[in-house]
């Protein structure tokens, strides 16, 4: 599943884009932006895999959109103008659509971001299988931290917290949540809240609105609720 928003300064294109993603069952759409600035604000709360962009909006591009974000996620130029397709491709959009977009060109470019998303993931799971551990900076020294021995993932703004089965105390480094994210693999780790990364092995029960590590109770936000359901699924299958 991709999670995915929509930006789009007129109203009748957000709506196609809408209606795009609906016939797609491998995309989740967590909203859409009339207003960029409003996008921002929401992709440095919540981790999105793919955003659907157009480039000429009033305040803001779509291109200084994409150089503004410290984590970029994939991107899709949606687009009238043509003559953006050399710089967008510059800043290793996935693709780029010029209005009014087919359907099957549509898909064809959703694909590639499918394809894109499963390789980093193959990527993630091999380097894990690779190597059990990974080192972060932490008071200008590199702490190794093995993958089994996390438990959970705290965020906190510009910093993280990493629990751990074999110290007291966790791990504190300055680092945003979706760059430990991307370093943990995805086998082993899912995203329950936007300030909250598990292992799943270390999951012991879940409820409705949150899951236990132990005697810890976390809570499941309402945008990640499906990723733990999926989760679940596959357990008991």
């Amino acid at each position: 599943m991709l999670t995915c928003i929509a930006i789009d300064d007129e109203e009748l294109a957000l709506e196609l884009l809408e209606d795009n993603i609906s016939k797609l069952p491998f995309l989740k759409n967590l909203g859409t932006f009339d207003d960029p600035l409003k996008a921002i604000n929401f992709l440095q709360e919540t981790p999105v895999d793919l955003v659907f962009l157009d480039i000429q909006m009033p305040g803001l591009t779509g291109l200084q959109l994409i150089n503004s974000l410290a984590n970029k996620p994939m991107f899709i130029l949606v687009t009238a103008y043509e003559k953006y397709a050399l710089e967008g491709f510059n800043l290793n959009v996935i693709d780029y659509l010029v209005k009014p977009v087919a359907l099957d060109r549509f898909i064809q470019a959703c694909n590639k971001a499918k394809e894109l998303h499963q390789l980093k993931l193959k990527g993630a799971t091999a380097g894990a299988e690779e190597n059990p551990y990974f080192f972060i900076n932490v008071d200008y020294s590199h702490i190794k931290v093995v993958y089994d021995d996390i438990t959970w993932v705290e965020g906190f703004k510009d910093y993280i917290k990493i629990h751990l089965k074999s110290a007291n105390n966790p791990v504190v480094a300055r680092m945003s949540m979706k760059n430990i994210e991307d370093q943990l693999p995805a086998t082993k780790f899912i995203r329950i809240q936007k300030s909250f990364i598990v292992s799943k092995d270390a999951i012991t029960a879940v409820r409705k609105n949150s899951l236990f590590m132990g005697a810890t109770e976390l809570p499941i936000g309402e945008n990640y609720k499906d990723a733990v359901s999926e989760m679940l699924g596959r357990q008991t299958e």
